[in-house]
Parts: structure tokens; C-alpha cells; sequence
């Protein structure tokens, strides 16, 4: 008797330890990153800071990369990855596709202290197309549905402003990505294109300057949204509380631990983010509601 007790109580001591040792269940861990811009350039970017998960983590980690932003959405909620970098507005629909089956758990915190961005207008700077309202009869891009910068705020705000987008605009087509609908503008494509940006040194048309994808002086920024909360480092919430203790503490980390898989992942020497906040979903509450009128008005 006393030996079966004995068993049993080393049983029941060993139990937690079994459970929180969540690298026996995730001998690899993937996380999603949005199609912001192309995907050799995702990869590259995003390369060092996967080197850096590894060692952090102790496990083999993956960078799983889709041709729009409902890849990875559909990925999260298929459980065919475990976490994801998201805009406010893609993890609103991450939320309502799984049910409440995801959690935020860190958003972008900028050199200045803040922790949101703007969306933007931009048109070719000599264009003469200088407000919304020159814009008449034109062409206005929008990234993709389930762009919190690129497509939700800017059409809900122009709305809000007295526009009605499918009447006042020519056309209002999908570019497919933030990248392609400034190309767009500054190939003559698109009269105009909604992306998106930090603060004045750092977004997409600054970005793009940089990899000489477009030249300085050539997308010129003509409508800005009030501030949008960043968007979060997106987990399942199914998963083991150990994995995701163990991949916030990296993420908080690697400004300092790893500054230059940090700074390439955020933008290079142009990057203005020097770590991460804590957040929650009450922060996104807002975004959910927005996509909620949205679906209300059969908008998206």
C-alpha cells in the first residue's frame, strides 16, 4: 500500500511539470506574417528574427507567408499555425472567423512612446491631386479586405466624412497588397492608394524609398486617419501557457538581445520601434465593432 502511494503521489508531482514542458507537443512553432509587402521580401526581413526565435525558444521555428491576409487568418484558425503579427483589423477577423479562439498578447511600442499608426492616401506628387475631394471620379486602391489601414479605416473614416466611396470614386479596386497599390499611383495605375505609416520617417512610402522601389518625391500623402492602435502579435489561445510565457518573453527581449534581427524585421535602419507593449483585447473591441458596421452595411 505504501508503495502504490507512493507512485501515485510521484504521479500526480510529476504531472505539471509534464504539462508545462509544451516543447514536447510543439517540436516546431510557426507564426504568420502579413502580405504588407512581396514575399521574398517578407522572408528576407523576417529571416533573422526566425534564427532568433530558434535559439530563444529552443525549438525549430517556421515563417508561414500567404498571398493575402485571409491565408493567414484561415492558417490560425485551422490551428495549422500558432501565432501571427496581425493588423488591428485582421485580428478582429481572426477573433470572429475563430470564435474567440485567439488573444493579443504584445503590440508595436515607436521610439516617441506610442503605440499606433496612421492610415494614409498617397497619389503621385505631380499629380495636382492635393485632398479626397480632388479625387472625384478617380481611382482609389485599397490593399485588401481585411486591411485594418489599407482598407477598413479609410473606407469607414471617408464615410464618416460625408464620401460615399462607390459613388464619389471611379473605382475602388483591391491592389493586393500595400506595396502594389503605391506602384500602382506612381505607374499611373491608380489615381490613389491607401497604405499606411508610422510617424513621417517611417510607413510604406518610406519603406519602399529606401529599397528603391519607388523614388523619393514620387507618392506624396494628400488624407491621414485619426491614430489606429497597432496591431498585435497574435497566439491560438489554445495553446500551452508555458509557450506563450516563453515567446512573449522573447519577443520582448529581442530589441535588446537580438538589435539586429529587431531593427531588419521593423524596417531596417528606417525602423522607429523600439520594442514591444503589452495589450488585451479590449484594446481591438473597437476595430470588431467598426467591421461589425461593415458587415451591417454589406461593406467588406
Amino acid at each position: 500500500m505504501r508503495l502504490l502511494a507512493t507512485t501515485a503521489l510521484a504521479a500526480l508531482i510529476a504531472l505539471p511539470a509534464i504539462a508545462q514542458d509544451w516543447k514536447t507537443d510543439y517540436r516546431i512553432v510557426r507564426f504568420g506574417v502579413l502580405s504588407g509587402e512581396n514575399e521574398s521580401d517578407r522572408i528576407s526581413r523576417y529571416t533573422p528574427f526566425q534564427e532568433y526565435l530558434e535559439k530563444a525558444l529552443g525549438v525549430d521555428v517556421e515563417i508561414f507567408t500567404a498571398g493575402n491576409y485571409d491565408g493567414v487568418i484561415q492558417a490560425l484558425a485551422a490551428d495549422q499555425i500558432e501565432f501571427s503579427f496581425l493588423g488591428s483589423s485582421a485580428y478582429a477577423a481572426a477573433y470572429t472567423e475563430t470564435e474567440g479562439g485567439v488573444i493579443p498578447l504584445l503590440t508595436s511600442l515607436q521610439n516617441d512612446g506610442s503605440t499606433g499608426y496612421y492610415s494614409v492616401i498617397v497619389v503621385r506628387c505631380d499629380s495636382g491631386l492635393t485632398s479626397v475631394d480632388d479625387l472625384k471620379g478617380k481611382t482609389l486602391a485599397f490593399a485588401d479586405p481585411d486591411s485594418t489601414s489599407g482598407y477598413n479605416v479609410p473606407y469607414y473614416n471617408l464615410v464618416q466624412e460625408g464620401y460615399q466611396p462607390e459613388e464619389f470614386f471611379a473605382a475602388i479596386p483591391f491592389s493586393g497588397s500595400h506595396e502594389a497599390g503605391v506602384v500602382g499611383v506612381v505607374n499611373g495605375q491608380f489615381d490613389a492608394a491607401a497604405t499606411y505609416i508610422n510617424n513621417e520617417q517611417n510607413g510604406i512610402p518610406q519603406r519602399m524609398e529606401t529599397k528603391g522601389m519607388i523614388k523619393e518625391g514620387e507618392a506624396c500623402i494628400i488624407w491621414t486617419s485619426p491614430e489606429i492602435t497597432s496591431g498585435p502579435f497574435t497566439a491560438r489561445a489554445n495553446l500551452p501557457q508555458g509557450l506563450l510565457d516563453d515567446m512573449k518573453a522573447a519577443l520582448l527581449a529581442a530589441p535588446t538581445a537580438a538589435p539586429e534581427a529587431f531593427k531588419e524585421m521593423t524596417g531596417g535602419d528606417d525602423s522607429t520601434q523600439q520594442g514591444y507593449a503589452e495589450v488585451n483585447h479590449d484594446r481591438y473591441q473597437w476595430i470588431i465593432d467598426m467591421r461589425d458596421w461593415f458587415k451591417a452595411n454589406r461593406q467588406g
